[in-house]
């Protein structure tokens, strides 16, 4: 039988798509063999006269295998197998035969694919037979298949997808020794998204990334063009069909699809806009600005045949561009949307579209370049702009900028390496938030930056303080860093793993936020604490040889996260702010210090004696004797100057607009009270008005100056800069705030001058 007998095309692909769409099968059976039948799982989904119809959900890796095929369906191949009975023979080896899951085609390539999944996340594989019985066929496959094909000179790619797995570091090895390429579920997810916003045209993608630096048969390449120099690039200005580009271009979109091809800096396209797109060049509309690429020919240049017509005074040069026949040759960095939104328009091959095209720019160049122009368009957003800097910065001539790069290349390691307990958490580039992936890489960055780990630079590069895990180099930090980091977040996931699935959802407090932030400090204070023992070195020991000595510390903050309270989770869950995460942070302190006496970071001691509050009743009775004060002494001192109008003419306009304003707002809601303007003043105001006009010099200098500030340069100013700080600690909300001791001491050194 030929081989094309067991593919399906046009209208018989479609109707196996619908099929391969159903996640039940179903059956027609005697009523008779119901209960036969619910005892294998069936279940009953439709009565009918003489029989029951049944149904049952398809086996997962019957369903995967599903998914896999409508993906490559959806991507826009024309050839596809009719069913998971697709088995390869060898005329010229009778006992030859190798059964594929998924079999794609077009005009061009052919691609086999073999399908694996498991119901435990994350299981650890093990494929080294099913790779090697691949890989020493791989040769008699594409043999068979370009005899099967004989008026195609197909390209054959062999992938293995998984579903679920933790690819080995030996399978890893094997499949690119046999080049034999790995698709996980997120490329997948990426691949069939990309299929939903661009149909067929989203192939090419797919295709550029299987067979970069292939040629591409049968397109025209040559082009008018203008040649040109610019901040010190080549640079090619022309004009191309849509089609063509999308055959020759690439878009490197932020996600693991494009791990290999990092950095990559583009945004996933939006669905909705590139609609808006397509609606807007099917009714006769174009983009008279340039698509912004670049032409990637490894060094070689490319041919210009220059023209016989040129002005002899003009930097730019006229001529014929011959582009390179090569998948993934061209990368699209501005301008992707306006040139999809051309996919499957009948003007693809009959408009042209503007082009700026550079000649070999580095990554970093292209990254630069992308995020230049964006920043005068639509904002690149924070967390996709920290994505690109670990990129961009890595190799800075600034040791801030490259020490920068690595806390954000940790922070993108913890949520993209499946080998995290943060893995899939961490929102990464333009990834949307979920309630289980609400991490930001800001979060991550900024408790590495206050930790100790990294070493601290001035401007001129020179060494402030060395960090703990920094060995010189940002590659050779990374190494042992990231995966200490994510050695102590999966001990703390494994020992809490209840509530480190929570994520957001169902009052979740430690895969939040504050909780990921506070952790890193707390493993900070750890390292410090065992470096100050001297019973670990980071930069020289072996993670294995100090891991449990790290995790002795960190089975208190475990124990802690397990046994607390509703009401302590919604006060850990609502630390918000700078203060609510040193608040958080800090419990965790305490959580070791109770169990490990010996442990006692900088800061601790100092921080519960003014958090404890047992100041604050107190303070609170000061701060209400000395507002009194001056109530009944800034209306004494008012009156005795300004007469009758001393609150018109002793006060400034702005004051005595809020205070008038709220006193009729008062006495307009209880209308059987009078309240006056003058008892709806804040604190802060008296400051106002001891500042208004000659008032200080008049009235409060001689006794508003705080002893020993006579001379204190600053003028009225700085001498009334005590009212700013009272007024701060007086608006703290008192049930939360706890005074410090040196707040305390600040209103009994006011209540003794003021009061005595």
């Amino acid at each position: 039988m030929h081989i094309e007998e067991y593919l399906v095309s046009g209208k018989e692909l479609s109707s196996i798509k619908r099929e391969r769409n159903i996640p039940n099968t179903y059956i027609n059976i005697p009523s008779s063999k119901i209960e036969e039948y619910e005892a294998n799982g069936w279940q009953i989904d439709k009565k009918l006269k003489h029989s029951h119809k049944m149904q049952k959900k398809k086996p997962m890796d019957q369903i995967f295998k599903n998914q896999v095929w409508l993906t490559f369906c959806n991507l826009g191949f024309q050839q596809m197998n009719k069913d998971s009975d697709f088995i390869l023979t060898c005329p010229s080896e009778p006992s030859w035969e190798q059964s594929i899951d998924v079999f794609a085609a077009d005009e061009e390539t052919a691609l086999c694919i073999q399908c694996y999944s498991t119901e435990e996340i994350n299981k650890k594989s093990n494929f080294i037979k099913e790779i090697h019985t691949i890989g020493e066929k791989k040769r008699t496959i594409i043999t068979t298949l370009n005899k099967s094909f004989p008026n195609k000179k197909l390209k054959v790619k062999f992938i293995f997808a998984t579903q679920n797995y933790n690819l080995s570091s030996q399978d890893r090895k094997a499949l690119n020794s046999f080049d034999i390429e790995h698709f996980d579920e997120e490329i997948l997810e990426y691949y069939s998204e990309l299929s939903k916003h661009l149909g067929p045209a989203s192939r090419y993608q797919l295709l550029g990334s299987l067979f970069e630096n292939q040629k591409i048969e049968g397109i025209e390449n040559i082009t008018p063009a203008i040649k040109g120099a610019m901040g010190g690039h080549t640079y090619y200005s022309f004009s191309i069909e849509p089609e063509k580009l999308l055959k020759l271009g690439y878009v490197l979109h932020r996600n693991n699809a494009n791990k290999n091809s990092m950095p990559a800096y583009q945004r996933i396209i939006k669905k909705n806009r590139l609609t808006q797109v397509q609606e807007f060049v099917n009714t006769g509309g174009f983009f008279p600005n340039s698509i912004v690429i670049n032409i990637d020919t490894k060094s070689k240049g490319l041919r210009f045949d220059m023209s016989d017509l040129q002005e002899k005074n003009s930097v730019s040069k006229l001529g014929m561009l011959h582009l390179p026949k090569k998948y993934k040759s061209i990368y699209i960095i501005d301008g992707q949307h306006r040139l999809y939104g051309y996919s499957g328009s009948e003007y693809r091959t009959t408009n042209s579209v503007p082009v700026v095209a550079f000649l070999d720019l580095k990554k970093a160049e292209q990254v630069k370049l992308f995020m230049e122009i964006n920043e005068n368009q639509k904002a690149v957003s924070k967390n996709l702009r920290n994505t690109l800097n670990s990129d961009l910065l890595w190799s800075s001539s600034s040791f801030i900028d490259q020490r920068r790069a690595l806390s954000l290349k940790i922070a993108q390691s913890l949520g993209e390496e499946r080998d995290s307990s943060l893995y899939n958490r961490v929102i990464i580039g333009e990834n949307s938030k979920t309630p289980q992936c609400c991490i930001t890489i800001d979060t991550i960055k900024s408790a590495i930056d206050k930790s100790n780990f990294l070493t601290t630079f001035n401007k001129k590069n020179e060494i402030i303080v060395h960090g703990t895990f920094d060995k010189g180099t940002n590659d050779s930090t990374y190494d042992i860093l990231f995966p200490f980091l994510l050695e102590c977040f999966n001990y703390i996931s494994r020992k809490s793993n209840q509530e480190w699935l929570k994520g957001e959802s169902d009052t979740g407090i430690l895969t939040i936020n504050v909780g990921i932030y506070s952790i890193i400090l707390i493993i900070n204070d750890i390292v410090n604490h065992l470096l100050s023992l001297q019973k670990i070195a980071p930069v020289y020991d072996a993670l294995e040889d100090f891991i449990d000595k790290v995790e002795y510390y960190l089975e208190p903050v475990v124990k802690y996260f397990n046994s607390l309270s509703s009401k302590d989770k919604v006060e850990l869950r609502t630390s918000y702010g700078g203060n609510g995460k040193t608040k958080y942070w800090r419990k965790l302190q305490r959580a070791i210090a109770l169990e490990k006496p010996d442990f006692e970071p900088l800061g601790y001691a100092d921080y519960w004696e003014n958090n404890q509050k047992k100041f604050n009743e107190e303070s609170f009775k000061m701060i209400r004797d000395i507002e009194t004060l001056l109530k009944q002494d800034f209306e004494e001192k008012l009156y005795s100057t300004y007469g009758e109008n001393w609150f018109i003419n002793g006060v400034p306009k702005n004051v005595y607009d809020s205070a008038t304003k709220l006193a009729a707002d008062k006495n307009y809601v209880n209308k059987d009270s009078e309240v006056q303007a003058w008892d709806c003043l804040h604190l802060i105001n008296y400051r106002d008005i001891a500042l208004f006009g000659s008032n200080w010099r008049d009235l409060f200098e001689k006794n508003y100056t705080k002893p020993g500030e006579e001379k204190l340069g600053g003028g009225k100013k700085a001498k009334t800069e005590w009212m700013q700080k009272l007024n701060g600690i007086r608006n703290q909300n008192f049930h939360e705030y706890s005074v410090t001791v040196e707040e305390h001491d600040f209103l009994l050194e006011l209540k003794q001058w003021l009061l005595a």
